[in-house]
């Protein structure tokens, strides 16, 4: 199945490692050409170096304010045009609601939250008919998930946000969609694993409550969020993708 996706432009933020990195390689092996970020300048260069020549890697923050607007002017003056944008940072500090500070409160929204909906709002300003702006988001948008409390408060009022602006960006032809990922074998999956005391443990009592029995892989989420992010899915808009194998019980 041809995606549609040769030269086209796309900015993948967090994308040195895990679930940006693998949706940045799935863009890139189908013809697109990719800006990458994250927030050291050696990890960002190396990523770009082994994902391939039209892939550029730019040392930015999402937090940062000026960052959104960098990306965009890199994309249009690197190559052109800018086609689509996937928010993905990584998660923020785990805890309960007696553990979390108002700095790691503070840090993550401005991170996970406020830096989303900026740099949607500048690639918004960009974008054309036939754009995306996509959102890695988390299986507790539907239901909370124990001892990730900043998380289950943030990722839900950003799906909200990208419903609001599916509508508000639907009649220009730009798209809005969000992926909600739940054990995907990452660095930070294999952390939150590790919090219990006995890692392998806690893998097998998640596995054992995941009807296809098993982690899904950066592969599997990179696939689908690239697809998501293609030509090919142009009459979706407004949905929240759940890729859990099948984790979540509800409709």
């Amino acid at each position: 199945m041809d995606l549609g996706l040769k030269d086209r432009v796309y900015i993948v933020t967090g994308a040195t490692r895990g679930l940006g990195n693998a949706t940045a390689r799935a863009l890139a092996e189908d013809g697109a050409k990719v800006i990458i970020t994250g927030r050291d300048g050696a990890s960002v260069e190396e990523a770009a170096a082994e994902l391939g020549p039209d892939v550029v890697g730019i040392a930015a923050d999402n937090a940062d304010p000026s960052a959104a607007q960098c990306l965009v002017d890199t994309a249009r003056e690197r190559f052109g045009r800018l086609d689509g944008i996937l928010v993905s940072v990584g998660g923020p500090a785990p805890g309960f609601l007696a553990d979390n500070t108002d700095d790691q409160w503070q840090t993550a929204f401005e991170t996970v939250f406020l830096g989303a909906v900026r740099l949607a709002r500048t690639a918004a300003a960009t974008l054309g008919e036939g754009g995306v702006i996509g959102f890695v988001l988390s299986g507790s948008v539907h239901e909370p998930i124990a001892g990730l409390t900043i998380s289950n408060g943030l990722r839900p009022g950003l799906a909200g946000f990208a419903k609001s602006l599916a509508d508000e960006l639907g009649p220009r032809g730009i798209r809005v969609v969000g992926v909600l990922p739940a054990r995907i074998d990452t660095d930070r999956v294999r952390e939150l694993d590790a919090l219990s005391g006995d890692a392998e443990a806690a893998r097998t009592a998640n596995e054992a409550r995941i009807p296809l029995r098993r982690y899904g892989t950066p592969e599997e989420f990179g696939k689908t969020a690239a697809f998501l992010l293609s030509p090919a899915a142009s009459y979706l808009t407004g949905v929240m993708v759940p890729v859990d194998g099948g984790a979540r019980h509800g409709f």
